[in-house]
């Protein structure tokens, strides 16, 4: 009986804190339940008893806290079991700042247990001073020394690319790799990398997006002018409802923005004529070559963000996702060029609409497929660490094509060159596993983007099933899958932190933060049963 209470107590603490819910709430769930129970179940002969069960089901907010507390701790647990169990693992880390003003460090890691490859977030930690690379650094010794992590079985680290992180002297991968006395990979987060190219090519058409953000602001900053707009859309049955502003901090957002802005492109131009505004670029035709020319390249860059975007991406799928976006570029040049459109819908609808009415007149691209040059340029000049590395990559899943040298296997701990090649030349002479691989290349393509935890869990089985004769190139594979090519998961977690810790949660304590965070993100399932039956069962007062 004691352990049916408490475990129906840690079943609903467990449903409290995933839902993001204060520690409060278990009282009010308790008196939820009882008032639905007592219409519920009116026509059974046990409602007095089911009542008196809910009734004493202790759900006390410190009861909650501590039940959350204990679930996080026995997650804990196995995480670092596991990752000690593990031949590797590697980092995501990042840090942002909560609503109390706290830089919070993210560390989440990746390891394979048996045929899974685990993605779990290991600790949120407080940097309540500075956030130097030294910093970050102590506080992530302390956490790993407390811990017993093992850290000799670190690969790779992925970091957002700051000067506290990648700096050359005093960054955190520095003294990290200085603290361990070995070489420890290190990945600009390639999300980021093509943020930034974004950024980067986007300031050459300045002058439209700053006009774009202008008109915007003009219409939306005033509540009077936003539902006035908002009538005039509606009274033209346009598809869209509004604007939307422009938010630097988020990936998607300019793409999201231009998109709209170029749908409502005639009634913005009705609407400022209406006010007395003039904006004369908007009836130029070459600033609107230019804005219909960003609203398409600008949905382009969003597909290859979301596409790279997700838990369990491998370093391997998202550099060919990157690499099939510069030649999907050089496909974009040249369809500029010849004048098609075929990749560039806004545009051609403008082009087609602009020589319908002014047949005589041509217009010129060149300039848009020289925009174009210069975002391919500006990305094949990125993501250095990942073109160092494709062959150690690939060889995840082309084995027999993939000659490594001892750089490339120089990060791996316990990986001879000479025991790698013995192996290499025994697996291109075998048929069988030859097969193998060309199977699992097979089964890959058939699985969609968003199904990368199966891609993985197929991966890791097909290495699995080799005999011990090929254990230096099953270390090797499992090594380049454990590594991060992304802070994607790091997002993730400060995203769950905004829900946990709001302005109406701004007193967290940094153990009910990370408890909560622990219980929210990981793919763990707490063994509340196990926990129960050494807890002696406690009334609810």
């Amino acid at each position: 009986m004691r352990s049916d209470y408490n475990s129906a107590s840690f079943a609903g603490s467990l449903a409290i804190v995933r839902n993001k819910k204060p520690f409060t709430d278990g009282e009010y769930a308790k008196t939820f339940m009882l008032d639905v129970a007592n219409e519920l179940f009116d026509d059974l002969p046990n409602k007095d008893k089911i009542m008196k069960r809910i009734q004493d089901m202790p759900l006390l907010a410190r009861t909650v806290h501590d039940r959350t507390v204990m679930m996080a701790n026995q997650v804990e647990e196995t995480q670092v079991k596991d990752i000690n169990a593990a031949t590797f693992f590697s980092l995501a880390l990042d840090e942002s700042t909560d609503v109390s003003h706290i830089s919070q460090f993210s560390v989440i890691a990746r390891y394979a247990s048996g045929d899974t490859l685990r993605e779990e977030s290991l600790a949120v930690l407080p940097m309540k001073g500075s956030t130097r690379g030294e910093d970050l650094f102590k506080s992530f010794m302390e956490f790993t020394q407390e811990k017993n992590l093992p850290m000799d079985k670190l690969l790779s680290v992925c970091t957002d690319g700051a000067p506290c992180m990648v700096g050359k002297n005093k960054g955190f991968v520095a003294l990290l790799r200085e603290h361990e006395k070995r070489p420890i990979l290190s990945f600009h987060c390639i999300l980021h990398q093509e943020a930034l190219c974004a950024q980067m090519f986007d300031g050459q058409l300045d002058e439209v997006m700053l006009l774009v953000i202008r008109v915007i602001n003009f219409i939306v900053a005033r509540a009077l002018k936003d539902r006035q707009f908002k009538t005039l859309l509606d009274e033209v049955e346009n598809h869209y409802h509004g604007l939307l502003l422009h938010r630097n901090v988020r990936w998607l957002s300019r793409g999201k923005v231009l998109s709209r802005f170029g749908a409502c492109l005639n009634e913005i131009w009705t609407f400022l004529e209406m006010k007395g505004i003039e904006y004369p670029e908007l009836a130029e035709t070459e600033w609107l070559l230019k804005i219909y020319y960003l609203v398409d390249i600008t949905e382009h860059l969003n597909q290859l963000n979301v596409k790279m975007q997700g838990i369990g991406n491998t370093v391997l799928s998202l550099q060919q996702a990157v690499f099939a976006f510069e030649n999907k570029l050089e496909v974009f040049i040249m369809d500029l060029k010849t004048g098609r459109l075929l990749h560039f819908e806004k545009l051609k609808q403008f082009k087609d609409a602009y020589t319908a009415s002014e047949p005589t007149q041509k217009l010129d691209l060149h300039q848009l497929a020289a925009f174009t040059s210069s975002l391919l340029k500006l990305f094949k000049s990125r993501f250095g660490e990942f073109c160092e590395h494709t062959r150690l990559f690939k060889f995840i899943t082309h084995p027999i094509e993939c000659s490594l040298n001892a750089v490339d296997l120089s990060y791996i701990t316990g990986v001879s060159i000479r025991d790698f090649e013995a192996e290499v030349a025994d697996l291109k002479a075998s048929d069988m596993w030859g097969n193998k691989f060309k199977s699992l290349n097979e089964d890959l393509e058939s699985i969609a983007r968003q199904k990368a935890e199966l891609a993985n869990q197929l991966i890791i089985k097909t290495w699995n099933a080799l005999p011990v004769t090929y254990h230096t190139l099953q270390r090797v594979s499992i090594a380049v899958l454990t590594m991060f090519g992304s802070t994607y998961a790091c997002e993730q977690s400060f995203s769950h932190l905004k829900n946990i810790k709001s302005n109406l949660r701004s007193r967290l304590t940094d153990e009910s933060l990370n408890a909560c965070m622990k219980l929210n993100l990981t793919k763990y399932q707490p063994d509340y049963k196990a926990i129960s039956k050494f807890m002696q069962h406690q009334k609810s007062h």
